[in-house]
């Protein structure tokens, strides 16, 4: 059974979609970009900035969930330029122990909001 997972403490959906579904003991976490939660803002002024921004809200919805870092089995990023994948990686690291999930980064043509990074999640309870 499916249970919408939100929070004020991540940024609303721009869209149709919600922060995350619970569907048994799996968690799917919607892309999350840099805005900061309750505004339109951008956290954008460079790449550490976005990340950590981003890496924020996802733990924001993990923590909604009664999760946290550790649970997370599965992420995507999506970089507008893989040029940003070292400083990226290098944040995206620091919210992790040495137990890391299954990843793939990939550079897109575009991402909303013309931001450089995203990031979606799998968690398992």
């Amino acid at each position: 059974m499916k249970k919408i997972i939100n929070t004020e403490k991540a940024p609303a959906p721009i869209g149709p979609y919600n922060q995350a579904v619970m569907n048994g003991n799996m968690l799917f976490i919607s892309g999350q970009i840099a805005l900061i939660p309750g505004t339109s803002d951008l956290a954008n002024a460079d790449i550490t900035m976005e990340t950590n921004r981003v890496m924020n809200n996802l733990g924001a919805i993990l923590q909604e969930a009664g999760l946290d870092f550790n649970h997370v089995v599965k992420t995507t990023i999506f970089l507008s330029d893989m040029n940003l994948f070292a400083e990226v990686n290098e944040i995206y690291g620091k919210y992790f122990t040495s137990d890391y999930p299954a990843r793939e980064t990939v550079a897109v043509k575009g991402l909303p909001k013309n931001v450089n990074v995203e990031i979606s999640m799998i968690a398992i309870q």
